[in-house]
């Protein structure tokens, strides 16, 4: 590492240590109980309707869809640290991390409601009648504070054009260290062809990206739940002790605070707000785009997400890699210890099935990261900018990609956790505040349930005195 990036991974390490230990995992778990209690347990109490409403078709055949939308913040939520972000956790945090994972992603779910459904709620009207917005809107709408607004704006951009895709495009190259013809050349042959591959797809806009994601996302998830779960069945009869050692990892409180920063509180919260992202503020960006009868059904949907990216996807991975045999130790953090226990079950097909993985799970985080920037930017100027401005955004997005395969794993890490940390500090307070909103939506749209309609929201309904472009 040079001299220059160790003084920067210092400094950044030492802000992030700050934010984490401890005031972003009680932010995730104040909020998450919190409107786990105020919504009465949304997550157990409507998750079969969540199911339902993601089938629904928009009223515009031209419109995002649920769906949609659903598969654009989950291209995002599922992505490298599916694979690579809950290694690192369990190595470094041991078996309890997983317990960790758990708890952010169950209490995470109502704190995904909520910023999604203000989301839809305070959306705004496109030119071509499609809708847009996210926190940066309902931070202006609900507070009249823009320029906490343009604030946050700017702090997500950071986070995924710079922080998320430069992690995504390390996590990718580092796959193919552990192959023989891996060299110090790898990581630059691995970054151009990555690049190249983000640069043709983002100069396709936004419609394309809706497009791409819906065809991969689905098929890359259900093709790796059915090989990890594979690989779950040849080592079933090590499945009991791997639940006993994560349940006893997570409560052992004497490890905990006797070194809260690698504690599994501390690695299980921080990879799983990495890979399910609730509570952010980033996943409304998509939630705003989707073509829905009533902004509940959209905050029911991105809940959904949040459960698909961690209680299926990260577990997955967890108990795949567990039921190995092979002991996690800070050594194997990331791929390695992926690939070995997955060699270890099925050969040399295993490592081969991870790297595949990882290059779709890896393109897809990218274009799902780089939507939300778009969205940002356009808050920030009031307009949608110039041409050649949104040309220059995307070639700096692409030298990103590119620069992070050429990273240290360190100040991959540590640039990703900073910048999310900021988001979750912002973010948070402001739902609860306006939470208010988003909890008369629920009582509505539960009330015409009750009554057999299918939900359709007014504002008025709702007492919402602020003028909304879709809902008024």
């Amino acid at each position: 590492m040079s001299t220059f990036s160790a003084f920067l991974s210092g400094i950044i390490n030492s802000v992030s240590s700050f934010l984490y230990d401890p005031w972003v995992p009680l932010f995730l778990l104040f909020a998450g109980l919190y409107f786990t209690v105020r919504t009465g347990f949304i997550q157990l109490r409507l998750f079969g309707e969540s199911l339902r409403v993601v089938s629904e078709k928009p009223s515009d055949s031209g419109s995002i869809s649920s769906f949609g939308a659903l598969m654009v913040s989950t291209a995002s939520r599922v992505g490298t640290g599916n694979i690579v972000g809950v290694s690192s956790a369990i190595c470094l945090g041991g078996y309890g991390a997983v317990f960790w994972m758990w708890v952010t992603a169950l209490l995470g779910g109502a704190s995904a409601y909520v910023e999604s459904t203000l989301a839809q709620i305070y959306k705004k009207r496109d030119n071509g009648g499609g809708s847009y917005g996210g926190p940066s809107y309902y931070i202006e709408a609900g507070l009249g504070l823009r320029w906490l607004g343009v604030i946050f704006a700017v702090v997500l951009i950071c986070t995924y054009a710079l922080g998320y895709n430069m992690l995504a495009a390390y996590n990718l190259q580092s796959t193919f260290s552990g192959y023989s013809f891996y060299s110090a050349h790898t990581p630059l042959i691995v970054g151009s062809i990555l690049a190249l591959l983000f640069l043709l797809c983002i100069f396709g806009g936004a419609k394309r990206l809706s497009n791409v994601t819906a065809v991969l996302v689905p098929l890359m998830g259900v093709i790796y739940i059915f090989v990890a779960l594979v690989v779950i069945v040849i080592n079933i009869s090590n499945i009991p002790g791997v639940f006993a050692n994560i349940f006893a990892g997570a409560f052992d409180f004497k490890a905990i605070f006797g070194g809260f920063a690698g504690s599994a509180i501390m690695q299980g919260m921080k990879r799983g707000l990495y890979s399910n992202e609730a509570g952010m503020g980033s996943a409304p960006n998509a939630a705003a785009t989707a073509d829905v009868s009533h902004p509940v059904k959209q905050g029911l949907v991105q809940m959904l997400s949040v459960f698909i990216d961690t209680l299926l996807i990260c577990t997955a991975t967890a108990l795949m890699c567990l039921s190995s045999g092979i002991v996690p130790e800070a050594s194997l953090e990331g791929a390695p210890y992926v690939q070995q226990s997955m060699a270890l079950s099925l050969g040399s097909f295993g490592p081969v099935f991870i790297t595949i993985s990882m290059c779709l799970f890896a393109f897809t985080t990218l274009i799902g990261n780089y939507y939300y920037c778009e969205g940002c930017i356009k808050y920030i100027f009031r307009r949608s900018p110039s041409p050649a401005f949104m040309q220059l955004f995307r070639l700096i997005a692409t030298v990103v990609v590119f620069l992070g395969a050429l990273l240290n794993a360190k100040l991959a890490w540590d640039t990703a956790d900073l910048f999310q940390a900021v988001m979750v500090i912002i973010n948070i307070p402001v739902i609860i505040i306006l939470a208010k909103p988003a909890l008369a939506a629920l009582s509505d749209y539960c009330a015409q349930r009750r009554e057999g309609r299918n939900p359709v929201f007014k504002a008025f309904s709702i007492g919402l005195k602020e003028d909304t472009d879709f809902w008024n």
